[in-house]
């Protein structure tokens, strides 16, 4: 079992920074992707970034070039560092982790944490 601890959430202006991190605790050698999701109020969840354990990162369109994911060598905690904010970023962010051990493969996500890009 992974449990997950997202922090870094908060209030920022537009053309801002801010940095998010996730930390894993658990069966951590059985994690696999690691990811940050997002969820707008009327919106479906989608996928911001994942980062495999060979280190391919995977970026959707409206973040890329904005948004970096990376993880620690341990593959404990994940970070997304997001630069140049939009208020279009504001959303609940989650982070997720795909685990692959011997009871089959499985999804964990966290509680998520508040984005608000705002003036």
């Amino acid at each position: 079992q992974v449990q997950l601890v997202e922090s870094g959430g908060g209030l920022v202006q537009p053309g801002g920074s801010l940095r998010l991190s996730c930390a894993a605790s658990g069966s951590t050698s059985s994690i696999s992707v690691m990811g940050w999701y997002r969820q707008a109020p009327g919106k479906e969840r989608e996928l911001v970034a994942s980062i495999t354990d060979g280190g391919d990162t995977n970026y959707a369109d409206s973040v890329k070039g904005r948004f970096t994911i990376s993880r620690e060598n341990a593959k404990t905690t994940v970070y997304l560092q997001m630069s140049s904010l939009k208020p279009e970023d504001t959303s609940v962010y989650y982070c997720k982790v795909q685990t692959s051990s011997g009871s089959g493969i499985h999804e964990c996500w966290g509680q998520g944490t508040q984005v608000t890009v705002s003036s």
